[in-house]
């Protein structure tokens, strides 16, 4: 008997061994997102509570953004989806030369249809709905980033990136906006939830891909903070065909394929505007048209401005991350380095990098320990102002003076009004914040395409000579506007064009505290004198 269970009992001996081995390196690899992500998910509450507490922050944020940044928010936009619903919309140049996708707008177009569709398509909820919808997304990329750092680190690092990346107020400034940039950011962070990162279990080499794939197609050039990433991964990748053939290959074809259909139906042809996209940003360079700054702005200005007080606790993170994090601030400065080359820049470019930067500053808030609660303090004091200041002030007239246009709409003076908006081109929303078929006309300011070297667009011509335009273009009093919007500072340059033809201000709305050449302090609302239409 002892003999015969001699072997059987060793044997059963060593089992016990052999699970125990392999526990004790299941807690050793996923310590991160194990038994540490466990404590981490009850200390912050779950994930469910952190996500509405997460949607309610990003809802007010939505709701105290009440201000423009650039024209693309509407133009690129919101003004698309119009058009694409309504059948009557303004189309920029970009559309005309194929520039632009319909991929973007569709999300928005859909908005439209559903409000259409249940009688609701009132023009406050055209407004607000898809700026919501942002606000949603967004709050559901906070809690991405949060789980990601949870996973990697532990529930205090995690908190901490969470608090950085709520604090920043470039990201309260930017994240509800309908730009393609921020829809970019928003993509970006999903996909880094799912980059194989070492040490990283949530790893998904389909599902990173097919989320780049998909921030390319709304904006091209969101491919260049990825390279460094994808380089990366491609060179630890043991299966390297696998990759490619099974992965990069299929997610290419089926995101850039539903693009083409997708612009095709549009555009009544067959257009990759991605293509061309990065044809005249990056190899003609043909952005220089709307302004060019020196090639170290990003590093001297574009970057310190959008992290804002965050700057020395990215700097302190980046000297205390682990190694593996080495990859995040190659992507950081190589995309900086990248956008550097070109001549026109924009802080709103190199917002994708912004998530990167607040796992350092966070990273570095949770090893200040002993000055952790007046660090965060400090953060969260010195972003509160710029963000509730640009959210709520800065540049809220391009906005505000819409309603005055809307107020058109419903009277019965509809058919009759034409509104001129003589201001540098694109300043306002146009359709989409008015809803009404009213006869408008701006500014325009598209750059040639044809090599013509003494081109100069309309909105140069005028300011050139406002008053000799105004009296050249409006010959005839028939032809002249009901109603005219400009910036206060063209009000005197004018003056005489406007007490001749019997035009008087009905509204003063205030834009910005610090008026800069041809964008005034205030905006300016004439109406022509009823009685002067009658004779």
């Amino acid at each position: 008997m002892e003999a015969a269970g001699g072997p059987l009992a060793r044997a059963r001996a060593r089992r016990p061994e052999a699970v125990r081995l392999r526990k004790r390196r299941s807690v050793l690899y996923g310590a991160p997102g194990g038994a540490a992500g466990q404590r981490g998910a009850g200390a912050a509450g779950g994930p469910v509570p952190l996500l509405a507490l997460t949607v309610a922050l990003r809802t007010l944020n939505c709701f105290l953004v009440q201000t423009s940044f650039v024209p693309d928010e509407y133009w690129q936009s919101l003004e698309v989806a119009h058009r694409m619903t309504n059948n009557y919309g303004y189309l920029t140049w970009e559309w005309a030369n194929g520039l632009r996708g319909y991929s973007y707008p569709l999300i928005f177009a859909s908005i439209y249809k559903a409000l259409q569709l249940l009688a609701k398509d009132d023009v406050h909820l055209l407004i607000w709905v898809p700026r919501f919808a942002q606000a949603v997304l967004a709050a559901f990329a906070d809690v991405k980033l949060y789980s990601l750092v949870q996973h990697l680190e532990n529930a205090e690092t995690a908190k901490c990136v969470y608090f950085c990346q709520l604090c920043s107020w470039f990201t309260w400034y930017s994240c509800t906006r309908t730009l393609t940039n921020t829809m970019e950011t928003l993509l970006t962070i999903f996909a880094l939830s799912y980059y194989p990162i070492k040490g990283s279990k949530m790893g998904s080499s389909c599902k990173y891909l097919a989320l780049i794939a998909l921030a390319i197609v709304i904006r091209p050039t969101a491919v260049i903070p990825w390279i460094p990433l994808v380089f990366s991964h491609f060179l630890q990748e043991q299966r390297k065909a696998d990759l490619i053939l099974h992965n990069c290959i299929p997610v290419g074809l089926v995101t850039v394929g539903t693009s083409l259909i997708i612009d095709r139906v549009f555009f009544g042809e067959w257009v990759l505007v991605q293509l061309n996209f990065l044809k005249f940003n990056v190899l003609q360079n043909l952005g220089t048209f709307y302004g060019s700054h020196p090639w170290h702005w990003y590093f001297t200005q574009g970057l310190p401005v959008i992290l804002g007080t965050h700057l020395p606790f990215f700097i302190h993170g980046c000297v205390l991350a682990p190694k593996r994090y080495r990859i995040f601030l190659t992507a950081v400065i190589w995309t900086v380095l990248v956008y550097s080359m070109l001549s026109h820049k924009e802080f709103r470019f190199i917002y994708p990098v912004l998530p990167f930067c607040m796992v350092f500053c966070g990273y570095s808030l949770k090893h200040l320990k002993a000055w952790k609660k007046s660090a965060a303090s400090f953060l969260l004091l010195s972003n509160l102002l710029p963000a509730l200041y640009t959210g709520l002030i800065h540049q809220r007239g391009s906005l505000d003076v819409m309603s005055h246009i809307q107020q058109l709409c419903n009277s019965s003076y509809q058919s009759q009004a034409f509104v001129f908006i003589m201001m540098p081109c694109h300043s306002t929303p146009f359709y989409s914040h008015v809803h009404c078929p009213l006869k408008m006309r701006f500014l325009q300011c598209p750059p040639d395409l044809t090599g013509n070297e003494s081109y100069i667009d309309e909105a140069d011509v005028f300011y050139s000579n406002p008053l000799g335009w105004l009296n050249k273009e409006f010959y005839n009093d028939t032809l002249l506007p009901s109603h005219l919007i400009f910036f206060s500072v063209l009000e005197q340059e004018i003056s005489s064009f406007l007490a001749l033809r019997g035009y008087e201000r009905t509204a003063t709305v205030f834009h910005t505290h610090v008026p800069q050449g041809r964008v005034g302090s205030h905006i300016y609302v004439y109406r022509k004198k009823p009685e002067i239409n009658r004779t």
